[in-house]
């Protein structure tokens, strides 16, 4: 009789018995994880980036309040950028102090120059910037205010009703600026002479016009303003029609005649500024130039005075010169007040309207002796001269660097 054979075991795939140790499944495979005792690296916090984007590229203000935020949270919560979030506070700080004073400098300018085209929307002309006039240009300004600083102007023609004819346009020597006095002084010396070569005879300037100049102000030099612009005003007529009568609308004989007067007329106009006993060695200088002008005119006079058209009256216009230089002589080597304000005095006396009225004619010049100089002689008596100032001399503009200024 066989023995049955052993049931077959729940788990097929269960190792056959043996001797052995009991089998157990491998060990799982190892999973690779962080090291012991590592902390991730924080994040790179986004204000900090901001900040320094903000401050570089676009509106420095914002860059200011992106920094302080970036600080605050990577102080809270422990991000990168503290260094990035600093350096984009800096630079944005850095630039709206930078635009601040800009702004502050440049745009109460351009509202003021606003302010002004505004204005001059009711003034006539073509609004124009003065670095564009040239002389012989006329122009308008708002409510005929010659000493606005404004440096624009309403161009017209001449044949129109205008302010100001252009005599010179000129720029200026590149430098330091020179001084609000000393480019009053320099500026009017310049327009002075300019004037006379524009219009070279005075006395058919009416009464109301004077030399006015726009000149660059301190502010305006620093911004590369060099130009002097010397004109004719007549805002206080309404003017039509051009004041010109340079050397190309004269003769050559009465340009000749009319610089010499001039530069005498010039020459004595231009006295010390203080009294003759405060600065007697001023006055005595003073003197002295204008003995010279009077020589100069003496010069031409004697060149003419033998020609039968102006001969007669360009000798009794010689002899009161030659009498008025004895007394300017005199009274340069005056010891005293006294003897000086005598000696002006008669050199004041030897020269008047009438002899030079007569030479004018015989030069085929204007005979009407202008208000101006019958103001300053009273009538036709003692002048010291023709006097050439351009109408009735105005005042001092009192100008603390405005560009522009009445001599």
């Amino acid at each position: 009789m066989s023995t049955p054979p052993p049931p077959p075991p729940d788990n097929p795939w269960s190792p056959p018995p043996s001797s052995r140790q009991p089998w157990s499944p491998p060990s799982p495979a190892p999973v690779w994880g962080q090291p012991a005792g590592y902390r991730p690296q924080p994040a790179l916090n986004g204000f900090a980036l901001a900040s320094l984007l903000s401050g570089l590229l676009c509106f420095p203000p914002l860059g200011i309040a992106f920094g302080i935020a970036a600080l605050v949270q990577i102080a809270k919560r422990g991000d990168r950028g503290k260094a990035l979030a600093i350096v984009g506070l800096v630079v944005s700080l850095v630039l709206t102090v930078s635009v601040t004073l800009a702004v502050s400098q440049y745009g109460q300018r351009f509202f003021d120059r606003l302010d002004t085209m505004r204005q001059f929307e009711h003034t006539e002309g073509e609004f124009t910037d003065i670095d564009e006039m040239r002389a012989g240009d006329c122009f308008n300004v708002p409510g005929g205010d010659l000493l606005d600083e404004s440096r624009f102007v309403y161009k017209v023609g001449c044949a129109e009703v205008h302010d100001g004819e252009v005599t010179s346009s000129a720029l200026l020597d590149d430098g330091a600026f020179p001084g609000g006095e000393q480019m009053e002084e320099n500026a009017t010396r310049t327009c002075w002479k300019a004037m006379d070569e524009y219009a070279m005879d005075a006395w058919v300037l009416p009464s109301y016009a004077d030399m006015f100049h726009f000149s660059p102000s301190r502010d305006s030099w620093r911004e590369g303003d060099r130009r002097l612009l010397c004109v004719i005003g007549t805002a206080e007529k309404e003017h039509r029609g051009s004041l010109r009568n340079d050397a190309g609308m004269l003769t050559p004989e009465q340009v000749t005649f009319l610089r010499a007067m001039n530069a005498a007329d010039h020459a004595m106009l231009n006295s010390p500024d203080e009294e003759v006993d405060e600065t007697l060695p001023e006055y005595r200088a003073w003197a002295r130039k204008v003995d010279e002008a009077l020589g100069a005119e003496a010069k031409v006079l004697e060149g003419v005075k033998d020609r039968p058209d102006v001969g007669v009256a360009a000798r009794a216009q010689l002899k009161e010169v030659e009498a008025a230089r004895k007394a300017w002589r005199e009274a340069s080597r005056a010891t005293n007040p006294e003897r000086f304000d005598a000696a002006w005095e008669r050199a004041a006396d030897a020269l008047s309207v009438d002899t030079e009225k007569a030479l004018r004619g015989a030069y085929k010049l204007s005979t009407t002796v202008p208000e101006w100089l019958e103001d300053s002689s009273g009538g036709s008596g003692d002048s010291g001269g023709s006097g050439n100032s351009g109408g009735s001399g105005g005042s001092d503009g009192g100008s603390d660097g405005s560009s522009s200024e009445q001599a």
